[in-house]
């Protein structure tokens, strides 16, 4: 019997999507259905499990799945005996301490005695003790947000995307204290028969990132003008250089990062770059 890669996803919400759009794009052909449990990839040796996230951690170190794909903030706070083996990129949020919009704010000082209501008590329990501050935390779940305004707690710590929800609870954000997006977890004792299809999959996972990070970019640029615009670029290596049938002008193809994109087409056409084409990456294998 081939042996097959158990995977934990959320079962629904942003985190479902974008885990199972990353699946797809790795070229794994799964069919979740609608309201289904398990699943079973078609072309690759991978099985799928459709869990709530908070199970996730826990199911992972206790090798009721293999792998799991959850949010940072998850991990965390649940706080098992899992290996993080890669930080995703995606479904990216913030936990953050609010207050009433209308109250002044100093500094994280001013929790010093207070209350604050949360369902991440690890998270801000870590984060107060490291700043010094003694504050009484109340667990709760779901409807963080009226908390101060039922008199359970001066402030709250919640995960925050657009901050929408918090002023509609007349609320404002006032600290930072976790950044979060969504890893790919491992249980510590894998088979080496499933460490190496884990491998596979963290191989592919990394060709789609890198193709995401990256464009790929061709110019056509005058002879005399190559050597500066080669200098401008930073490719991989060496970017590729090659005569037009218009004599005295030559294309030039290579790859940058996503971060230096217009700086760089700046400099180039600075330089004497024409006809500049930018084409998107599907893979990338480095």
């Amino acid at each position: 019997m081939e042996t097959t890669l158990r995977i934990a996803i959320q079962k629904k919400g942003r985190l479902s999507d974008d885990s199972l759009k990353l699946i797809k794009e790795c070229g794994i052909k799964v069919n979740n259905g609608t309201g289904k449990l398990m699943a079973e990839a078609t072309n690759f040796p991978m099985e799928f499990l459709f869990l709530r996230d908070d199970d996730i951690p826990g199911y992972v170190q206790d090798g009721i799945a293999d792998i799991g794909i959850v949010g940072a903030n998850e991990a965390e706070e649940k706080d098992k005996e899992v290996d993080w083996v890669k930080h995703l990129g995606f479904s990216k949020c913030r936990l953050s301490l609010a207050i009433d919009k209308n109250e002044d704010y100093n500094g994280v000082e001013d929790f010093q005695g207070k209350s604050l209501a949360t369902s991440y008590p690890k998270i801000l329990g870590d984060y107060l003790s490291k700043k010094g501050v003694q504050a009484e935390i109340h667990e709760i779940s779901g409807s963080v947000e009226i908390a101060p305004s039922i008199g359970l707690a001066s402030g709250i710590c919640d995960i925050v995307s657009s901050g929408s929800t918090l002023l509609s609870n007349g609320l404002k954000e006032v600290e930072v204290i976790y950044k979060s997006e969504a890893v790919l977890l491992a249980n510590r004792n894998l088979s080496p028969e499933k460490q190496a299809i884990l491998d596979k999959l963290i191989f592919r996972i990394n060709a789609v990132q890198a193709a995401k990070n990256n464009k790929y970019i061709l110019l056509n640029a005058p002879n005399e003008k190559v050597q500066e615009i080669i200098e401008i670029l930073p490719g991989m290596k060496s970017p590729t250089v090659l005569p037009l049938a218009m004599e005295g002008w030559s294309s030039v193809h290579t790859v940058i990062q996503e971060d230096d994109f217009w700086q760089i087409i700046e400099d180039l056409k600075s330089a004497g770059a024409e006809g500049i084409l930018v084409v998107p990456i599907e893979k990338m294998i480095q």
